[in-house]
């Protein structure tokens, strides 16, 4: 990491302009311009490293700019970019081979976004039970668009843009019992998080998430894990819900699905799925998003990036839960999927972590989340250790 440095580049400034100009405010962004990266270093227009322990909110897994991903993408936008879902694609069709081998699921549906993936699963859970209502929990967060925003728990996200789609019961996290006396003959399933990211980082049971599926199984009620975020070896796992040995019947993927390009998915055990023109996207699946996957799945295979992944997570929550950082309540997670739970506000360690070189994201206000590239090393977590301790 370079010294702080104070003085910004004309181009700095006239992007930023540029910006507020032409682009809608929407985002809260932090005063830097990120130009390059690789790896787990990104480096801005000023030319000022940084260590990325968000990586695009848990996308960038196998790293900025991963040279199989990088290349494969070239690759492929050489012969054949889109076609559309109207004809077939030997790529797309070895990405949901894949796919059913890593999820442990039988058939996929191809999407851009997690939002989209949720958006599908629901759609999927509707046309297989002939049930319209959704049991979701507190804190949990499937997304922006309508349909998704039913089942997003926090009011800020949901309120500006009522009356929603329908309104859906919230139940408490980790409390099977809760959950049980929501189900009504007319629930078609239950959505939840293996481990929930913008709700703070917050881990369930094993205990929790195999009681749910019981529960779901006793009511005839479908059971949606959403792993958009836990995907891909976040958590030392192909997918977090390996951790507690339980099937869903509908999971959500994205984020790192693509190592960094847009792609979303949802994958569904035998005997659900979409009959011929139930759901579509036009570009779901194109030829370029699954040549990237299928390079991002293979890098996390070569690399043993799944055991880096459990190896380098636990070392990190070992530095971090034996820092001299005050106000610090608790640190949990899973892999590289961890938080800091701090007793008050955390946008000013973020901050003031920013300008030492090291990116950090703050949610549910309190709660510092860690979600580096499942590249980095132990000196990599030692430096961010010592920024975080001079925060």
């Amino acid at each position: 990491m370079t010294e702080n440095i104070t003085s910004q580049s004309p181009d700095h400034e006239s992007i930023i302009k540029k910006d507020a100009e032409y682009v809608m405010q929407n985002y809260g962004r932090y005063d830097i311009v990120l130009e390059s990266g690789k790896g787990c270093i990104v480096r801005d227009i000023n030319g000022r490293e940084y260590i990325d322990c968000v990586a695009g909110i848990a996308v960038n897994n196998i790293g900025h700019c991963h040279p199989k991903l990088v290349a494969a993408i070239k690759e492929q936008a050489g012969k054949l970019i889109h076609v559309s879902n109207l004809y077939y694609t030997a790529v797309q069709a070895e990405l949901a081979k894949e796919l059913a081998g890593i999820t442990g699921m039988s058939r996929v549906f191809f999407c851009n976004s997690g939002t989209e993936a949720v958006e599908a699963a629901m759609k999927l859970a509707r046309v297989t039970t002939g049930k319209t209502d959704f049991v979701a929990v507190e804190k949990s967060f499937h997304g922006r668009t309508m349909g998704s925003l039913s089942v997003t728990y926090k009011d800020i996200y949901r309120n500006p843009f009522k009356p929603l789609v329908q309104e859906e019961k919230f139940v408490p996290y980790d409390d099977a019992g809760a959950l049980a006396d929501a189900i009504t003959e007319n629930t078609a399933a239950v959505i939840v998080e293996p481990i929930q990211g913008e709700g703070g980082i917050n881990v369930p049971s094993d205990e929790y998430l195999q009681e749910v599926r019981r529960i779901c199984d006793e009511t005839d009620t479908l059971l949606i894990f959403d792993e958009v975020q836990t995907g891909f070896g976040r958590t030392g796992k192909w997918f977090c819900k390996e951790h507690s040995g339980v099937k869903p019947d509908i999971m959500t993927m994205a984020k790192a699905m693509g190592g960094g390009f847009p792609m979303g998915a949802i994958a569904a055990r035998d005997g659900i799925s979409f009959d011929r023109g139930q759901h579509a996207a036009t570009f779901g699946g194109s030829p370029l998003a699954c040549a990237a996957a299928l390079a991002s799945i293979e890098v996390i295979r070569e690399e043993n990036l799944l055991r880096n992944s459990q190896e380098m997570g636990e070392y990190f929550m070992d530095r971090l839960r034996n820092m001299s950082l005050d106000g610090v309540v608790e640190v949990r997670g899973r892999g590289l999927m961890i938080g800091v739970e701090l007793d008050r506000k955390c946008a000013d360690i973020v901050e003031s972590c920013m300008k030492k070189g090291v990116l950090l994201n703050c949610t549910s206000e309190k709660v510092l989340r860690i979600a580096p590239p499942l590249t980095i090393s132990k000196e990599q977590i030692d430096a961010v250790v010592d920024v975080l301790e001079q925060a």
